[in-house]
């Protein structure tokens, strides 16, 4: 099973070309492509929640970290 599951990580593993680092630099690649409403949308979601920040890291209601 441990081997198997090596064999799974290792199989995403890969070099990159240098004329393909183009195709992967392009904007609909992005994690988040429009930076712009994200942050819009963190804003809202903010002002609705009266909180600011807390998207970013796992803590408890507490204020632990």
């Amino acid at each position: 099973m441990l081997l198997f599951s090596l064999g799974l990580c290792l199989a995403g593993c890969t070099t990159v070309a240098p004329w393909e680092r183009g195709l992967l630099a392009k904007p609909h690649m992005a994690l988040e492509p429009n930076h712009a409403q994200h942050a819009l949308r963190g804003h809202a979601y903010g002002s609705r929640e009266a909180a600011a920040g807390g998207d970013s890291a796992a803590g408890g209601g507490c204020g632990c970290y």
